[in-house]
C-alpha cells in the first residue's frame, strides 16, 4: 500500500505565507502526476495546482502568481508555497498522487492524503 503524510498547514493573517508538504511512502516503484486540491466548507473540491513528472505544471486561475507547486522525486514529495494568502483560500488542503508501484506492471494507482486545514484570517 502507499500512504500520503501532509503537513504545514495552519493559521495564518491575510498576505502570509504557508508551505505545505505531502510525502508519499509504501511500495511505490515511480510517481507520475502529483497535485494540490483544496475544498472549502459548502463547496466542491478543486484543483489548485499539479506537477507531471516532467516537471511541468497547472495551477488555477485563483492561485497564478501566488502558489507554486514542486516536487523531490527522491524523497517522493510534492510542495505548494502559497505566498500573498487571501482569506478565499481558507479551505482543507489535499495532496493527490498517482502512484505505478511495481516495475513490470504499468497500472496506476491513485492516492489521497488526509488534509491539512489552512485558514487565513486576522
Amino acid at each position: 500500500q502507499v500512504q500520503l503524510v501532509e503537513s504545514g498547514g495552519g493559521l495564518v493573517q491575510p498576505g502570509g505565507s504557508l508551505r505545505l508538504s505531502c510525502a508519499a511512502s509504501g511500495s511505490i516503484f515511480s510517481i507520475n502526476d502529483m497535485g494540490w486540491y483544496r475544498q472549502a466548507p459548502g463547496k466542491q473540491r478543486e484543483l489548485v495546482a499539479a506537477i507531471t513528472s516532467g516537471g511541468s505544471t497547472n495551477y488555477a486561475d485563483s492561485v497564478k502568481g501566488r502558489f507554486t507547486i514542486s516536487r523531490d522525486n527522491a524523497k517522493n514529495t510534492v510542495y505548494l508555497q502559497m505566498n500573498s494568502l487571501k482569506p478565499e483560500d481558507t479551505a482543507v488542503y489535499y495532496c493527490n498522487m498517482f502512484v505505478r508501484r511495481l516495475a513490470w506492471s504499468n497500472r496506476v494507482y491513485e492516492y489521497w492524503g488526509q488534509g491539512t486545514q489552512v485558514t487565513v484570517s486576522s
